[in-house]
C-alpha cells in the first residue's frame, strides 16, 4: 500500500488553481437556477440512508477533481487494508477491525470464499464474545428485580452507548431505567446513587485496561455506596466490560466482557462496549443495529468513488477545510432522540482527525479535523442560528432529519419536518435588506442526510457511515486516524498534580499553576 498525502499531489494543485479562479465565488443560488438536474446529480441514496449534497458550494468539476486527489492519495488501497486487517494504526502497530464486529457469522466453507478469509480467526472470537454478551443481556431484561443499568465509562465507553439508547429510547425495554456516568465530577455519581436501589441496580464497568482514572474512582466509589447501602452479592449486581480479567475478579466481579486491541474506544460501541444498548434494544434489535452498520460498510467497500456514499462527505470535508478554510461543522439533528449525537460525534472526528503531523511523524502544512458542534433542532434555531445565518463566519450545517415519527401527536411531526426545511433553505436563499439588520446573505452551504425512521438499523449505518467517512479525509490528509496520543500528557500531569494537591508542593511549577493550587488548598 502506498499513502500520498493530499498536498503531494497534482490534483491538490488543480484544486487550489480551481477555487481561486472559479469556486471561491461559486453562488448555490445561481447554480440551482442553471442547472435543473442539480438535486438530482448531488443527492444519492445509500444503505438506510439519503443524503443530498446539492445545496454545498460544489459542482461536476470540483467533484471530478476531489475524486481525482482520492486515486492520487491512494484511497482505495488505504481502504482495502482497512478490510484486510492490515496494521494501518500504525503508531500502535495495531489493525483496525471495529468493522468485523458487525461482519455476520459465517460457516468455514463460507470464509474461504470471503473477503473475511485473512481475519477468520478473529471473527470466530467475535461472534463468541457477541453470542455470550446477548445471552447475559437477555439474562437482565428477564430480570425484574433490577430495574436500573448504570453505565460506568468515559470517552468511548461511555458517548457510544449512551447515545445509542437514548436514539433508540421507543425501542427500550419497559421497567429499565439507563444511568450514565463519566465524569470523575463526584457531582454526577452522587446524584445518580441518590435515585437507586442496591437490590435494584446493576452496574457495568466499561475500561478495557480496568485502570482508567475517572472510571476507576467512580467503580470504587459505587462499589462503597453499594456496601454502606446493605448490598450484597456484588458478583450479581456488577459486571465488568474489559480485557483485564484478573483485575476485574480481584475488585470481585465474575462476569466480564472483553474486546481487542484492534478496536479503538470511540469505536466501540458494536462490542461489549454495547452491553447497555443491547440490554436496553434485546437481542435482535442488537443484531439490527449491527447488520445496518455492515450494510454501510459494505457499500463503503465496494462502492466506486464518484458513487460511494462515505468517500463524497470525506472529500467534502477536504474540500472545506483546506481550501474554503471552513475551521467547525454545525451538527443540526432533527429528532430529539439523537440529542447526544452532536457529542458523539466531536469524539469520533475530532480525536480521530484532530492531528497536526502526518503518519511518517512530519508537520503538516495544512489545517485537519475541523470543530464540530450542534444540538438538536429546533432548540438550535433559538440559540446559535442567529450566527449561522448572519454570522460573519461561514459554517457549514449538517441536518439529518427522519420521515416517519413514533408517536401520534397531531401536527408535531409536519413543524419539525418544516422547520429543518426552511433552514436548510434560508441558508442558501438569504434575503435581501437595505438597512442591513435584516440582511441575509445566503450562499451558506448545508448537506441533509435523511433517514425513513429512526430504529436499530437505521442508526447502525448513520455510525457507520460517519465512521468511513472520518476514514477519507483522514487518509487524503495521510494522517493516522486511529491514534489520541492528544489525551494522554494532561492524564499523567494530573497524577502529579493530585499529589501536590495533597502535599502542598509547589517546586518546578509554572506561577499559574502554583498560584492556583496554593488557593484551592487555602
Amino acid at each position: 500500500m502506498t499513502r500520498i498525502r493530499c498536498d503531494r499531489t497534482a490534483a491538490w494543485a488543480a484544486l487550489q488553481n480551481c477555487f481561486n479562479t472559479d469556486a471561491r465565488n461559486f453562488d448555490l443560488r445561481t447554480a440551482f437556477a442553471n442547472d435543473p438536474e442539480r438535486f438530482a446529480r448531488l443527492s444519492q441514496a445509500a444503505p438506510h440512508v439519503f443524503a443530498d449534497l446539492s445545496k454545498n458550494l460544489l459542482d461536476t468539476p470540483t467533484e471530478a477533481l476531489l475524486l481525482e486527489l482520492a486515486r492520487e492519495c491512494g484511497l482505495e488501497e488505504h481502504r482495502a487494508a482497512l478490510f484486510a486487517g492490515a496494521a494501518i494504526n500504525t503508531t500502535e502497530q495495531r489493525a483496525v477491525m471495529h468493522w468485523l464486529l458487525r461482519f455476520p457469522a459465517l460457516a468455514l466453507a463460507d470464509i474461504e470464499h470471503s473477503a473475511i478469509k485473512l481475519v477468520a480467526a478473529e471473527l470466530q472470537q467475535v461472534h463468541q464474545t457477541l453470542d455470550a454478551m446477548l445471552a447475559y443481556a437477555h439474562t437482565v431484561r428477564s430480570d425484574a428485580a433490577i430495574t436500573d443499568i448504570v453505565n460506568i465509562g468515559i470517552g468511548g465507553s461511555d458517548l457510544g452507548p449512551q447515545m445509542a439508547v437514548l436514539a433508540l429510547d421507543a425501542f427500550a425495554i419497559p421497567g429499565k431505567r439507563f444511568h450514565f456516568v463519566s465524569n470523575v465530577d463526584g457531582h454526577e455519581l452522587a446524584s445518580t446513587l441518590s435515585r437507586l436501589k442496591p437490590e435494584s441496580t446493576l452496574f457495568l464497568i466499561a475500561s478495557k485496561t480496568f485502570t482508567t482514572i475517572e472510571t476507576m474512582t467512580n467503580a470504587r466509589s459505587a462499589k462503597a455506596w453499594f456496601a454502606a447501602q446493605g448490598g450484597t452479592d456484588i458478583a450479581r449486581h456488577f459486571a465488568a466490560l474489559t480485557t483485564n480479567v484478573e483485575a476485574a475478579k480481584a475488585f470481585g466481579i465474575s462476569t466480564t466482557f472483553g474486546f481487542w486491541d484492534w478496536v479503538g474506544g470511540r469505536y466501540s460501541l458494536w462490542s461489549a462496549i454495547g452491553l447497555p444498548l443491547a440490554i436496553a434494544i434485546g437481542q435482535q434489535g442488537f443484531r439490527d443495529f449491527l447488520a445496518g452498520a455492515h450494510a454501510m460498510d459494505e457499500h463503503f467497500r465496494t462502492a466506486p468513488p464518484a458513487a460511494n456514499l462515505p468517500v463524497r462527505l470525506g472529500l467534502l470535508d477536504v474540500w472545506y477545510r483546506n481550501f474554503h478554510g471552513f475551521g467547525s461543522r454545525s451538527i443540526a439533528p432533527y429528532h430529539s432522540a439523537l440529542k447526544r449525537w452532536p457529542a458523539y460525534l466531536q469524539q469520533l472526528e475530532m480525536e480521530s482527525n484532530g492531528k497536526r503531523v502526518d503518519a511518517a511523524g512530519a508537520a503538516l502544512p495544512f489545517s485537519t479535523s475541523p470543530v464540530l458542534w450542534g444540538e438538536p433542532g429546533t432548540n438550535g434555531q433559538h440559540a446559535y442560528f442567529q450566527m449561522l445565518h448572519q454570522g460573519t463566519e461561514v459554517v457549514p450545517v449538517e441536518f439529518v432529519a427522519v420521515k416517519k415519527p413514533r408517536h401520534d401527536l397531531v401536527a408535531h411531526h409536519p413543524l419539525l419536518l418544516a422547520n429543518v426545511l426552511a433552514q436548510a433553505q434560508a441558508l442558501m436563499a438569504g434575503k435581501t435588506d437595505a438597512g442591513g439588520h435584516k440582511h441575509f446573505p445566503g450562499n451558506r452551504p448545508s448537506t441533509f442526510l435523511l433517514l425513513d425512521e429512526l430504529n436499530p438499523t437505521s442508526l447502525g449505518a448513520l455510525i457507520a457511515l460517519q465512521e468511513h467517512r472520518v476514514f477519507v479525509s483522514g487518509s487524503l490528509w495521510g494522517i493516522n486516524s486511529f491514534d489520541q496520543w492528544g489525551v494522554e500528557l494532561g492524564k499523567v500531569l494530573a497524577m502529579d498534580v493530585a499529589n501536590r494537591l495533597a502535599s502542598g508542593d509547589v517546586a518546578g511549577l509554572d506561577g499559574s499553576t502554583a498560584g492556583l493550587l496554593a488557593r484551592l488548598r487555602s
